[in-house]
């Protein structure tokens, strides 16, 4: 079995990174996982959150994202991220912008009544997941500006 697997992190934006790595930490949106070569294949819902790489020479990187997906094969990861930015480059207008649409989905939801308590929920739990990345990486979850 090999000491490291391809890891590759694509945002709308940009690509983000593409490096080997010995191990991947993941927001899975049911719960927080680690890939490592020879994962069993999967793919996997991600939440707001950190996503942590360990590189072949051990150093950590990270990376915040919005949520998406992540497909493991064993041998390579590969994460479209709704939105990311390494985490270097988190500032606080830029988790401003996240927390502000964050609010907006909730807001659409609600809108939507009774046939949108599940969107109401999803949309909730999005809010709170954003809230806990920006605590977590020291940014201020009530500096936005939301909309009504």
């Amino acid at each position: 079995m090999a000491d490291t697997m391809q890891f590759d992190l694509v945002s709308p934006e940009r690509n983000l990174v593409s490096v080997p790595v010995r191990e991947v930490r993941l927001p899975g949106s049911e719960g927080d996982l680690t890939a490592m070569p020879g994962h069993a294949p999967a793919i996997v819902n991600l939440r707001p959150g950190l996503v942590t790489l360990v590189t072949a020479d051990g150093t950590q990187i990270e990376f915040a994202v919005t949520g998406g997906f992540v497909e493991i094969n064993g041998e390579s990861v590969s994460l479209l991220a709704e939105r990311g930015h390494p985490r270097a480059e988190m500032t606080q207008a830029i988790y401003n912008e996240m927390m502000t649409q964050a609010h907006r989905r909730v807001k659409v939801a609600k809108d939507r009544g009774a046939a949108g308590e599940e969107f109401v929920a999803a949309a909730v739990k999005l809010l709170g997941d954003m809230e806990a990345l920006g605590t977590h990486i020291g940014l201020d979850p009530n500096q936005a500006n939301f909309p009504d």
